[in-house]
């Protein structure tokens, strides 16, 4: 290794311990020692010294602890800076400047919950960590990049960000050279930077990279089951992001106010560090010093000099991504990267669909000698036919065949085609079947896009990712307005079809249930048992899909498993499911109950969507999803329970659920069902309000709806024993949960 990349690490630890030290005693001079420091909306304290330090910092005087580690890590290295030929030593000052950039970043929190301006995004929350967790365990997004420096013009920076998106890779920004950042560059160019673009830009500073590695901290808590504060948190965090974060900083450019030795300066050298202790390595396009060996990382620590041009694919080796690109035929870039890019009205050249106009997308199994394999026509006008600024009707027919296809498999296919034509970079794609709203910027008009172009997406997407159950596909666009009306309404006729067949199926109809094992890249001792009645607790996997998943990829991440002799109907437990979850959770898990909350529930990874809680007060429990970010009346956030119940942890009283489940029949069925609900989100509640009635109906309880309260209602456990007891809610005669 070395010992210039030594030195420099050592002195940029210190530089940044010796910042957070004068940045904080400031702040507990102008606050208190009994000031409250937290970034919102999470469970993890602050993340860094929470795994590391086994530390719930809560206040500044807390932080005052978190220096002193600091500063014992720095102590532990010897004055005189003798290099020693291992890492240890900038492995310790790594850990140093983690602490020291969470304890600075953190500090920016202490007058409000978003200090972060303009571009700049800061904290990422545990909400949004969950939401990207499906990305990352499904394949969507293979790793991610923290990008450090900038490029040497804009359009060399839209060029390498273009790339890393095509290959979906996360990125996260922070740090300048010289002044500039790559986020301020590609700002420049115009492009959109957020979560659903995978384009974070955290801060300018490089203390903001602090937020791209304790956003893997909490990987590692949330999906790994890493416990805090550990005898040997290190070494598992280590080995947890090296194997399953694929993870990798980018180092560009250099720094005029380096070290004259040295082309980027100390600080950088000191974040590095701290990256390579969670097995992230460093690629960078100067020509800095670099550490070849391998063993801390999974090939080597740092490689340099690299051009501009070969540096995506070089990180890519040295991470060892595995990426399967196949270039698509269209005029645009195409990646998960642009799945969630905006197309603003100003920037819009042709919509189809939402308020404006009529449209649908449909697909259907034909026979073999009716599909025209590999065909996309267009009926009615293209888009170079049509007037800027104009909305157009649009219907999306896409006909398959196979002999292994099966009429179930339709709606699955179908889901995927919102996010197939999503990947083109300026088109935007919301909703399904008929409540469709596309837009097409103006660039990607004037690149070359038509609609024929969706055609040849459908076609290469389905045919790549689907070839063990599909032969041929043959695509309609349909932008004729008189057409597009007279097959709206059969298209939703079989829409109602599909939910009445696949709605009416029962977990006692099926011999076999399926698993899902796809988070298990993230959280490897937990996995999902999937039924007719209780889909994955994701919400993106049904029975259906996994079924169509299994027929795809028998080796994938579902499988039929037999259910066996029924040991408790009531509480949903077979004797076949028992001995497979036992093998598939690596012996942490002998058994589980279905139907039931309290008595040894299923576990959960950390990707659900709602959480059930029990809440004894009432003698009901409360349901909370993600997107709420409020108080609940346990006194808690949606945070701070997901905290304690993920990583693969059995946790009576506590479930993590699709939203799904919540208006299914086998709802903690073992406890009584539905009427044991008190207490949900009024958006929640807003968003299942159909399925729900229905359900309630069903079950001859349809006023109960009106008697769940809501956050308007009640905010705390009194208020909420109040209601329950105003509206008579069925808790007050159910037996106790206990």
């Amino acid at each position: 290794m070395s010992k210039i990349i030594a030195k420099a690490a050592i002195r940029g630890a210190q530089k940044i311990v010796a910042s957070a030290e004068e940045m904080l005693a400031k702040a507990i001079r102008e606050n208190g020692r009994e000031a409250r420091v937290a970034y919102p909306n999470t469970a993890y304290y602050l993340p860094i010294m929470l795994l590391f330090l086994g530390q719930k910092v809560e206040k500044l005087g807390d932080l005052e602890e978190s220096l002193q580690e600091a500063k014992k890590l720095l102590g532990s290295i010897p004055s005189d800076n003798n290099w020693l030929p291992y890492l240890g030593e900038t492995l310790d000052s790594g850990v140093a400047t983690l602490i020291a950039e969470e304890i600075i970043e953190s500090l920016k929190y202490l007058s409000g919950p978003s200090p972060e301006q303009g571009i700049w995004l800061g904290f990422s929350d545990d909400s949004t960590l969950r939401m990207q967790g499906i990305k990352l365990v499904d394949g969507r997004m293979p790793g991610f990049a923290a990008i450090v420096g900038c490029c040497g013009t804009n359009a060399e920076a839209v060029k390498l960000i273009r790339e890393l998106q095509e290959k979906s890779i996360l990125v996260f920004m922070a740090g300048h050279s010289n002044g500039v950042s790559i986020a301020e560059q590609l700002n420049q160019s115009g492009i959109e930077m957020n979560w659903n673009s995978f384009l974070v830009p955290y801060g300018k500073e490089i203390t903001a990279a602090i937020y791209a590695l304790n956003f893997a901290a909490r990987s590692a808590m949330t999906f790994g089951g890493v416990a805090p504060g550990d005898i040997n948190a290190a070494r598992k965090i280590l080995m947890y992001n090296k194997e399953r974060v694929k993870a990798f900083v980018m180092a560009l450019g250099k720094d005029d106010d380096a070290p004259a030795d040295q082309l980027i300066s100390d600080e950088k050298y000191a974040t590095a560090a701290g990256a390579i202790n969670l097995g992230f390595p460093v690629v960078a396009d100067t020509n800095i010093p670099e550490i070849l060996p391998t063993g801390i990382c999974t090939y080597e620590h740092v490689i340099s000099g690299i051009k501009i041009d070969d540096i995506v694919n070089r990180a890519i080796e040295l991470r060892g991504l595995k990426i399967n690109l196949k270039k698509m035929p269209i005029p645009v870039p195409f990646g998960a990267g642009f799945e969630g890019e905006r197309v603003r009205k100003e920037d819009m050249f042709v919509q189809f669909g939402g308020k404006y106009t009529e449209a649908f997308e449909l697909l259907q199994l034909k026979p073999l000698d009716e599909v025209e394999d590999g065909k996309t026509e267009v009926i009615g006008p293209e888009i170079d036919e049509m007037e800027e600024g104009g909305a157009y009707p649009l219907g999306i027919l896409v006909y398959v065949a196979g002999r292994q296809f099966q009429e179930d498999f339709e709606s699955v296919l179908e889901r995927r085609i919102h996010e197939f034509i999503s990947y083109a970079s300026g088109v935007l794609h919301m909703g399904q079947r008929s409540v469709i709203w596309i837009r097409i910027s103006k660039d990607t008009k004037e690149a070359g896009f038509k609609m024929k172009h969706f055609g040849e997406i459908l076609i290469s997407k389905i045919k790549d990712e689907f070839s063990s159950i599909v032969n041929r596909v043959q695509v309609k666009i349909i932008t004729d307005k008189s057409i597009v009306s007279e097959l709206i309404q059969p298209a939703k006729e079989i829409y109602n079809k599909r939910d009445s067949r696949i709605g009416s199926m029962s977990d006692e109809d099926v011999e076999d249930f399926y698993s899902c094992t796809l988070c298990q890249s993230y959280a490897p001792n937990h996995v999902c048992v999937v039924t007719p009645e209780r889909l994955g607790l994701c919400g993106a996997y049904t029975f259906i899909d996994c079924k169509a998943s299994y027929q795809i990829d028998k080796h994938g991440p579902n499988e039929p498993v037999k259910k066996g002799r029924c040991i408790d109907p009531v509480k949903g437990q077979w004797e076949n499911i028992n001995s497979y979850v036992a093998v598939k959770t690596n012996g942490n898990l002998d058994f589980f109950n279905m139907y039931s909350m309290i008595d040894s529930p299923m576990t959960s990874c950390g990707c659900f969507e709602c959480i059930v809680a029990m809440a004894p007060e009432v003698n009901g429990v409360i349901i909370v999803d993600r997107d709420y970010n409020g108080m609940t009346p346990l006194g808690i956030k949606f945070s701070t329970l997901a905290g304690q119940i993920g990583g693969g942890n059995q946790t009576p009283g506590f479930i993590g659920i699709g939203r799904l489940f919540i208006s299914s029949a086998k709802f903690i069925s073992a406890e009584g069902g539905h009427r044991r609900i008190v207490w949900m989100p009024k958006q929640l509640k807003e968003e299942i309000a159909e399925r729900l009635k229905t359900t309630f109906e069903k079950q001859n309880i349809s006023e109960l709806f009106d008697k769940i309260a809501t956050e308007d209602i009640a905010m705390d456990m009194e208020g909420l024993m109040e209601y329950v007891q105003k509206v008579d809610h069925p808790v007050l005669t159910m037996d106790p949960l206990f």
